[in-house]
């Protein structure tokens, strides 16, 4: 799995299989290789990135993390 923090942007998420989001009570069954999640907090459809950020001028470092 590789976690990709985009430069003034979203967490891209990269995966090699399916994965379960959960946040509070909500359970979401993600069956896709690369998915973003929002890291300004101003998406329409959290915990998934719509680019909101880009609207609101978010600002943010980029970073890059590898789990095996």
């Amino acid at each position: 799995m590789k976690i990709v923090f985009r430069e003034n942007g979203s967490i891209g998420v990269e995966t090699n299989g399916k994965y379960v989001l959960r946040v509070g009570e909500t359970e979401t069954v993600i069956e896709k290789p690369k998915f973003s999640l929002c890291r300004c907090g101003h998406s329409k459809n959290l915990p998934f990135c719509d680019s909101s950020h880009k609207e609101f001028g978010f600002i943010a470092p980029a970073a890059e993390i590898e789990l095996e």
